[in-house]
């Protein structure tokens, strides 16, 4: 069983800054590709940015400048610094991963975790 756990969610201030973490835990060989998606009240769950196992990376461009994805594949978890946060970013943060098991490459979410922008 594979599970994904988003943590660093809650309130900030405009301007702000908050750090999310996503640490893959169970059975399995390797992750390929990570993610952070988003998902604002009332509309689609967007990808905010992406992360292949070598470090490259890719960010929506209402992000790219603002958002720095990362992460640390000796401890399986995947970082969003995410800085200069406005009120547009106000939504629940999913980790997605592309994950090797048994031969077999599975994509994963995580239950999310809430970010609110508001002064």
């Amino acid at each position: 069983q594979v599970q994904l756990v988003e943590s660093g969610g809650g309130l900030v201030q405009p301007g702000g800054s908050l750090r999310l973490s996503c640490a893959a835990s169970g059975n399995f060989f390797s992750i390929n590709i990570m993610r952070w998606y988003r998902q604002a009240p009332g509309l689609q769950r967007e990808v905010a940015a992406t992360i292949t196992r070598d470090g490259v990376t890719t960010y929506a461009e209402s992000v790219k400048g603002r958002f720095t994805i990362s992460r640390d594949n000796a401890k399986n978890t995947v970082y969003l610094q995410m800085n200069r946060l406005q009120p547009e970013d106000t939504a629940d943060y999913f980790c997605n991963a592309d994950i090797w098991i048994g031969g077999r490459l599975s994509n994963y979410w995580g239950q999310g975790t809430q970010v609110t922008v508001s002064s």
